[in-house]
């Protein structure tokens, strides 16, 4: 997979991309990033990337031609056919399902915009779609972008030591990720499960599933839609709500 990142510190975003499974992908080959500064396609002296915007207000706009120039050198760089996304607080939330379907293209290309943002007209005729990574404002696209990259990286064929490990991630199924633990089994802070510690697989898969669902409806209740679930999921909730009005909870 190759990503072109349009920004004006693409190292940025280069540097993040360096460490861990991220690093790993791109040093296998699964993964090429590709920086592309509008300002190397500014002209005049002060090779002016950006501008005041029409009706007054604060801040800058970024110019519709140093754009236009990176993505088309990022497009004469290789033929493969990309998608253009803008990392913008006005696009969609970037969900799992969003990041699964985006590590199935072959390439894409990341807007980052600074200032005020970018020119209507270029997102207009150009932006294939446009992402939000929360609703919050940062000081550019970058740290957006190198979230993107770091999600859709990982997902790559190879990308992790363990192909299980991105199946049984937050979000995977449409839920938060269960509790895990490891050495030592006692400690002044608690014990492990003994159920962990039992080789029955049946009994920790079935833990692992209740402890998933009862975290998603303790702290992201909006992602449960109980009426959705399977009768096996219904019956673990309801396992742990007689559990809890057992012990007076």
């Amino acid at each position: 997979m190759r990503i072109d990142v349009i920004s004006l510190f693409p190292e940025f975003v280069a540097q993040c991309a360096a460490f861990g499974v991220t690093g790993r992908a791109v040093e296998r080959g699964l993964l090429s990033l590709h920086g592309w500064n509008p300002r190397d396609h500014a002209e005049g002296n002060y090779r002016r990337v950006d501008d005041r915007p029409f009706g007054g207000g604060p801040g800058m706009v970024m110019l519709i031609d140093p754009l236009r120039a990176s993505l088309a050198a990022a497009r004469a760089d290789d033929a493969t056919p990309a998608r253009v996304i803008y990392m913008s607080p006005q696009g969609t939330s970037l969900t799992q399902a969003k990041v699964r379907e985006l590590a199935g293209h072959e390439r894409l290309v990341l807007l980052c915009g600074r200032y005020e943002g970018v020119d209507e007209r270029f997102i207009e005729a150009e932006v294939d779609e446009e992402i939000s990574i929360g609703d919050y404002v940062l000081s550019g696209g970058e740290l957006a972008a190198a979230v993107l990259v770091d999600a859709v990286a990982r997902l790559q064929d190879g990308a992790l030591n363990d192909a299980e490990s991105a199946m049984q991630d937050s979000f995977e199924d449409g839920l938060l990720d269960c509790p895990h633990y490891t050495r030592p089994v006692e400690h002044e802070l608690g014990a492990v499960p003994p159920v962990l510690m039992s080789g029955n697989h049946a009994e920790i898969a079935r833990w692992r599933r209740q402890q998933s669902l009862v975290r998603t409806l303790q702290r992201r209740p909006e992602l449960v839609d109980e009426a959705g679930l399977s009768k096996a999921d219904r019956k673990l909730l309801q396992a742990w709500r007689d559990g809890q009005a057992g012990r007076g909870g």
